[in-house]
């Protein structure tokens, strides 16, 4: 029997001390995305989790709230919350067919010319922008908690979008504005046809490629200059073994839609969104800001922070954010609808903290929030293909997202 002072040593051992200072909380989801994927290829009918339609039908049907998540993580690390998102998203879908679309049922709006799909595109999302401005100056110059003012929004603007829709559907819309969210990169695989390729999606390979080879290059550029500045890094075990099961996943999610219709234009924009994001949050100073407000309020105002400004600008991106997840719903579904966003702020909050934010706020990342939002689509995709009754699905995700919260307490008892 060992003493206490004494190393053990053997396999174990050895497997402890190279991962040692991997962060627990923020691969922990990542690794439970991976076994999520394997549970459900194996006990799926027919592994029909695995098949490039459903792939394809993932990403479109979980774009608009991962959409949500990446503006939602933003305001969760500011100590905030946002539970309006769904009714915004609602609303902005019937300002959007409100100018879209004609003839309309809804009576009132005959002096309101249709516009090009272009500009209806513009006009939401310059309307969800003010719906941040109305919320956000409650928030950060009245001094409102979040709380409440988007509590009083999930009604208000519910509301304001049952008014506008009169309890009534709005559409068909033009065939170019739902691209966004039915289109794909390349759907007559042009480019696979004049290089001989048939039965994949040449475009999707290519963008999958591309993508695979600049995510390699970023992390080990990252690495570099860390090392570089004698910063904290990832042990080399766990940095490559990451590496590669990440560019292992992209590459077969991008060949399997290859073999479907191709790379959706929703996943384009997310991975633009998520690009920008997390580049506003890593490397600007209103990124920092947001950090630091969220770790300590008042050490955040000592400093200087305009922490007025921060929180007004927070809601204003979560209100712009909001309207482009209500302008994929109704491109997706061809047709604005008092329903749609219900629920959508809980299943956006909810990818949030699975992705590894913290409850208190100053903790989080853009990719942990997709991530979180991935499992989310995942697991509720495989329960569907299990033919889970619906009850047992909202069990078990009220369980993940009490476990994910649970894990995050832990994990900071742990560390102190």
């Amino acid at each position: 029997m060992p003493k206490v002072n004494e190393k053990v040593s053997g396999p174990l051992s050895n497997l402890r001390s190279r991962l040692e200072g991997v962060d627990l909380r923020q691969n922990a989801i990542f690794i439970a995305l991976l076994v999520l994927i394997a549970f459900f290829a194996i006990t799926s009918p027919g592994h029909a989790s695995l098949t490039p339609d459903n792939w394809s039908n993932l990403v479109v049907q979980n774009g608009y709230i991962l959409v949500l998540a990446i503006g939602m993580v933003m305001v969760i690390i500011a100590g905030h919350i946002d539970l309006s998102v769904g009714s915004v998203a609602c609303f902005i879908g019937a300002a959007a067919g409100i100018l879209a679309c004609r003839p309309l049922e809804q009576t009132g709006w005959g002096w309101l010319p249709k516009f090009p799909w272009w500009f209806a595109l513009i006009g939401a999302v310059v309307i969800g922008a003010i719906v941040g401005m109305w919320q956000g100056f409650w928030v950060a110059y009245v001094g409102i908690p979040a709380f409440i003012v988007t509590l009083a929004g999930m009604l208000l603007f519910r509301g304001l979008a049952l008014v506008t829709l009169q309890n009534s559907n709005i559409g068909p819309f033009p065939d170019s504005f739902r691209l966004i969210g039915n289109g794909f990169v390349d759907k007559a695989n042009s480019l696979g046809g004049s290089l001989g390729i048939k039965n994949y999606n040449a475009a999707a390979l290519v963008i999958t490629a591309v993508g695979v080879v600049a995510l390699l290059l970023q992390s080990f550029a990252l690495r570099r200059g860390r090392l570089k500045y004698n910063q904290s890094v990832e042990p080399r075990t766990w940095f490559f073994v990451k590496n590669i099961l990440l560019a292992g996943m992209i590459a077969y999610v991008g060949f399997q839609l290859s073999q479907a219709n191709g790379i959706p234009w929703t996943l384009v924009l997310l991975v633009v969104l998520i690009i920008i994001y997390t580049t506003v949050m890593k490397k600007t100073t209103f990124g920092r800001h947001i950090y630091a407000i969220g770790g300590n309020l008042h050490a955040a105002v000592l400093s200087g922070i305009n922490v007025r400004r921060v929180n007004f600008w927070l809601f204003v991106n979560m209100g712009a954010l909001s309207a482009v997840s209500g302008i994929l719903i109704v491109a997706r579904m061809n047709s604005a609808v008092p329903k749609a966003g219900d629920g959508f702020e809980l299943e956006a909050i909810s990818s949030v903290f699975i992705g590894g934010a913290s409850v208190q706020g100053g903790v989080g990342t853009v990719t942990g929030s997709i991530v979180g939002g991935m499992i989310q689509g995942i697991l509720g995709n495989g329960m569907n293909l299990n033919s889970l009754d619906i009850s047992y699905q909202m069990t078990t995700k009220g369980m993940v997202l009490l476990l994910a919260v649970a894990f995050d307490v832990w994990s900071k008892k742990r560390t102190k």
